[in-house]
């Protein structure tokens, strides 16, 4: 493992890697296919599902970041699930958490229907129900830490030592933190999963996922089914996630300062019930955040009191934020999961994960924050203007919000102290 601080493998790592003419950012290799040196004698890559020079940079690249032996890419963040999911045989058993992201559970659903699999559905923030695990001698257990879109911790260190006694598996998501912020590899996990699409990439415009093994026993495991079942990601894709890829610490930077500004915002305001966002004292896992966390990410979740056409009429008021699924992009995105990111789950499914009408999730962007608070301040006033039924006892309006604002969201020195 490299002794690089990750800022500087980011940037540093596949430049001047050209030996031909001496470029030093990574050619860009489009080929479906390399010659042979000689009969019987194929050369590092021969097919371009194989293999590609663009994909391996990239490869290499996120197993440096992650501490981990060896990274595969594949075409999007699903399919990166749906590889780890190949290690699984129909009678192993997949434990996987209650508020995992909707369209993973659909998939580990449809898996089980399928007669693929067994599956089985915890709460794995509990610490009383971990040892339920051990009972259970699952094959594999799915982490996603923190979970979309309520935000929630799991212990890695303590689910990894309950794997160890019972021979399992243990897969972390850590789209929503990428390496810049969390190592699961470090804390005993065996695979890291990324949606590369999101802050890997970092704009939006990369469909992609990886998936970053512990060992090269596993990797190579990993990469074989990769290539067996045609999940591997397209160089050019590579090649631009590459390039995002070049300034992710840079961005988290402003991504974090920027949401927790804004998650203070929302505790203080008359308009909102529950804020969700680790890096705020009154999350009840913020203690655990600062212990295998670097930081606290860009993500904020919060639910709005009123019902879903009190959610709906703010979300569809605010300017500086698009309504869209998807997250990690250097543009503040929101969403209302219940109707868009997590449609996929069952509604008792959805409501047991905390997914209600009321919730919603910002991905928030590097913006000038200000611009972004007085968004919400305006979009606040338009939902008090219109007197909605459900807000008419709510006490103070978006000026004593701003007054509040003014005194006490200021970023503290207290949070970059954990990068």
């Amino acid at each position: 493992m490299s002794n690089k601080n990750k800022a500087t493998i980011a940037v540093r790592h596949g430049i001047e890697a050209d030996k031909h003419h001496g470029a030093v950012v990574p050619p860009l290799y489009l080929s479906t296919t390399y010659s042979f040196a000689d009969f019987d004698t194929k050369r590092q890559y021969d097919y371009g599902r194989s293999g590609n020079p663009n994909r391996d940079i990239l490869a290499e690249t996120l197993a440096e970041l992650e501490g981990g032996a060896k990274g595969i890419i594949t075409a999007t963040g699903m399919s990166a699930v749906h590889l780890v999911t190949q290690l699984l045989n129909s009678d192993d058993t997949l434990v996987i958490p209650h508020d995992c992201y909707g369209g993973s559970y659909r998939l580990f659903t449809s898996l089980e229907k399928r007669g693929l699999l067994k599956l089985k559905v915890l709460d794995l923030t509990q610490a009383n129900n971990h040892q339920q695990i051990a009972a259970i001698k699952p094959k594999l257990i799915w982490l996603e830490t923190p979970s979309n879109p309520i935000l929630r911790l799991t212990d890695i260190k303590a689910i990894t030592c309950i794997a160890k006694q019972c021979g399992a598996l243990v897969a972390a998501d850590n789209t929503f933190l990428s390496p810049a912020l969390q190592n699961p590899i470090e804390l005993g996990v065996d695979i890291v999963v990324h949606s590369t699409t999101k802050y890997i990439n970092g704009h939006s415009d990369v469909v992609g996922g990886a998936v970053i093994a512990a060992t090269h026993e596993l990797g190579d495991e990993l990469a074989w089914w990769a290539n067996n079942i045609g999940i591997t990601g397209a160089p050019f894709d590579s090649y631009l996630t590459l390039r995002g890829l070049r300034t992710l610490n840079v961005r988290l930077k402003q991504h974090q300062e920027n949401a927790f500004t804004l998650a203070q915002y929302l505790e203080c305001s008359p308009y909102v019930s529950q804020v969700y966002y680790p890096g705020l004292k009154s999350h009840p896992q913020h203690e655990l955040a600062k212990q295998q966390q670097r930081g606290f990410g860009g993500m904020v979740s919060f639910d709005i009191k009123g019902d879903i056409n009190d959610a709906a009429a703010f979300l569809t008021s605010l300017k500086d934020f698009t309504l869209a699924e998807s997250l990690g992009g250097v543009e503040s995105l929101i969403c209302h999961p219940a109707t868009m990111t997590h449609a996929g789950m069952e509604a008792t499914a959805r409501l047991n994960a905390g997914v209600g009408d009321t919730l919603i999730r910002i991905s928030v962007g590097i913006e000038d924050v200000n611009d972004l608070l007085a968004d919400l301040d305006q979009a606040f006033a338009q939902l008090n203007a219109a007197k909605s039924p459900t807000l008419t006892e709510q006490q103070g309006d978006v000026a004593e919000v701003k007054t509040q604002q003014d005194s006490s969201f200021k970023f503290t020195p207290a949070l970059t102290a954990l990068w």
